[in-house]
């Protein structure tokens, strides 16, 4: 990962260098950093202990890892989630690119394993790398989906992250490439919806075929459209169709009351149980709501395509997806980036030093971080 050893001091605090500098001057000591977060996170620190280790060896300066919690585990707030030891000189001006690395990736990890968790029975395509500042968070944040995935699938037997978006963070699910159909500009480049899925189905025979449905506003009308001009793919269950409505518009068939009738007739408690506006958006509002899943599913099974799949996409955050499963949505696979950290300020790990040479020494507020002694007896 970026930066190589000879690019840190261009990217590390200005406080740092100089402080390398003084005990360059003044005499080496080994130090032990304790590295934790401000809130709840799930573990995801191999690819920053892994930059660690890079560096370390570039500069024939090895480091003691520590890790208090293996990934994929829960850390709480405050809690030290892994020591580091090793020369005071070098690891200075790495503290900073190292929080870099660990802080974002673990909340995204926590937020991965949250969706998941309430949607265990729906597969989850990681599409982060969009809402990515470039490519090293687009790999931090895609291995961040992979380690909370592989927590809600051990942990609670969920479906989890079956793929991303792109082919270079694809070996963090399992995959040889990255996973997808269309966007919306095909759509508008056919002119047709059913066009555009012939001219992809065309170029790629092989792959299951996937289309968007809700560039015409006709989510139902071109669904069904789509089935009947595939009846084989639907038949085997190749076929999928993807709503991605904008959030200024119902979907085709719905309005307020047509809504809360489709979530009385499949989920009526979770319209008694909604505690705020944003929970009533997410189960009957305009966009992709869950009443907006439920319609469309009813509308295809009455036309006898039960086997063709529902791709939701559009702002699947852990509080929409709770929602989702509140309201039993059936939705076969949600494409999503928004486990990406909503409030970055969650994001921001700090590390400490709490040994010099061996010595506990911390400052006065962080005694929480000196290693426990072990039990006795």
């Amino acid at each position: 990962m970026y930066p190589p050893e000879d690019r840190i001091g261009d990217w590390t605090d200005t406080y740092f260098k100089r402080s390398k500098a003084a005990v360059g001057q003044f005499g080496d000591v080994q130090a032990t950093y304790a590295i934790f977060m401000r809130r709840p996170v799930i573990a995801a620190h191999r690819l920053a202990m892994e930059w660690l280790e890079t560096v370390s060896a570039a500069r024939n300066s090895p480091v003691a890892i520590d890790l208090c919690y293996g990934e994929g585990k829960w850390v709480g707030a405050g809690e030290p989630m892994v020591y580091v030891t090793g020369s005071f000189f070098h690891l200075l001006e790495c503290e900073t690119l190292l929080l870099q690395k660990l802080g974002p990736a673990s909340v995204a990890a926590y937020n991965a394993y949250t969706m998941c968790t309430d949607l265990p029975k729906t597969a989850f395509l990681a599409m982060d790398a969009r809402h990515c500042a470039g490519t090293e968070m687009a790999e931090l944040m895609a291995y961040a989906a992979s380690v909370g995935s592989a927590r809600a699938q051990r942990k609670h037997g969920a479906v989890g992250f079956v793929g991303n978006a792109t082919d270079a963070t694809a070996h963090f699910f399992a995959q040889p490439r990255g996973l997808g159909t269309m966007p919306h500009a095909l759509i508008g480049y056919a002119g047709d919806t059913v066009r555009a899925a012939e001219m992809f189905h065309e170029a790629h025979p092989d792959l299951d075929l996937t289309v968007l449905v809700d560039y015409f506003g006709r989510e139902v009308t071109d669904s069904l459209a789509v089935c009947r001009r595939f009846p084989d793919l639907a038949r085997a269950g190749r076929l999928a169709v993807r709503i991605d409505t904008a959030g200024g518009r119902y979907v085709e068939g719905l309005d307020p009351p047509t809504s809360y009738a489709v979530l009385e007739r499949h989920a009526p408690d979770a319209i008694r149980g909604y505690r705020d506006e944003t929970e009533l958006r997410y189960l009957l509002g305009t966009g992709v709501s869950a009443a907006a899943i439920h319609h469309l599913r009813d509308r295809l099974n009455e036309a006898g395509f039960e086997t063709v799949r529902i791709v939701a996409s559009s702002g699947f955050n852990p509080a929409k997806c709770k929602v989702m499963a509140q309201a039993s949505a059936p939705v076969d696979v949600i494409g999503t980036g928004s486990f990406l950290p909503d409030r970055w300020s969650e994001t921001y790990a700090t590390a400490d030093v709490v040994a010099y040479d061996g010595v506990p020494r911390v400052k006065v507020g962080r005694e929480f971080l000196l290693r426990k002694p072990p039990p006795t007896g």
